[in-house]
């Protein structure tokens, strides 16, 4: 069993004041975002496409520098951007997950997961599951239990579906043994049942360690259906902070305009 992390639910795991983030000059990206995320929370981040979404994900873990405003991560705030030792933090107390994968196709599924602890300290290790510390190796093979996939593990990458692959892009997540879970549109990819079942699988897995989760959807149903808590962003501003149960077909429609009923 994954070791849960020690943070006390319904205490604030990430913090924003005021975040201005800029590409150019001209040109905020996200504007005046205050929000406050508590530990064990899942919450939905939802916007048109050019509002923001990917580009808050990464402010808020110290993937790209922010331009105004604060940023509190694991208690630890910093403005502009977050110091080698506090990046190096982060990194280590959250897994990732994004729609294409990023595996290394022609690798073993078990390398793949192993890659997950690159950043831990002698993880040039973490290169090939070959050269790996035997530990690591079992928490490799633990997290792909998780996921129904251990009698995958020496499989290359590129012969599995495409959510056997997003199912290995979890366990790579929860090899870290993470607090912090971030998916930027883990479905996207995926057709409905599939989107539908992994998006079951997060909720179960998050629930059962704890792991606080923040993903982004265009698909308002699994917006609703499997988060606690729906931030909307537009034009960069955050355009409303609702609980799941109290989302309307008015907010979304305020969102989305009349593409909020196609989800």
């Amino acid at each position: 069993m994954i070791t849960k992390p020690m943070i006390a639910d319904g205490q604030p795991i990430i913090e924003t004041l005021a975040l201005e983030k800029a590409y150019h000059r001209t040109k905020p990206v996200l504007r005046a975002i205050d929000l406050s995320i508590r530990a064990g929370e899942r919450v939905a981040l939802i916007g048109a496409n050019g509002s923001g979404k990917s580009t808050l994900l990464k402010c808020l873990i110290g993937l790209y520098p922010i331009t105004g405003g604060t940023v509190r991560t694991f208690g630890q705030e910093f403005v502009r951007a977050p110091s080698p030792r506090q990046r190096a933090d982060m990194r280590r107390r959250t897994g990732f997950v994004f729609q294409n994968h990023c595996l290394v196709r022609r690798r073993s599924v078990l390398s793949n997961v192993v890659h997950g602890l690159l950043g831990e300290p002698g993880s040039w290790r973490a290169f090939a599951q070959s050269i790996a510390p035997q530990d690591w190796r079992e928490r490799a093979i633990e997290a792909l239990a998780e996921v129904n996939l251990a009698d995958k593990a020496l499989e290359r990458a590129d012969a599995l579906s495409g959510g056997q692959q997003q199912r290995v892009a979890i366990a790579r997540a929860l090899v870290r043994r993470p607090a912090l879970l971030i998916a930027d549109e883990p479905a996207a990819s995926l057709d409905p049942v599939a989107g539908r079942e992994m998006m079951e699988l997060f909720i179960r897995l998050c629930a059962e360690h704890r792991i606080t989760l923040l993903y982004t959807s265009h698909n308002m149903r699994h917006a609703a259906a499997f988060s606690e808590r729906v931030i909307a962003l537009s034009d960069g501003r955050i355009a409303f902070d609702s609980s799941s149960r109290d989302l309307t077909d008015q907010d979304l429609t305020m969102v989305f305009g009349a593409e909020a009923g196609d989800g």
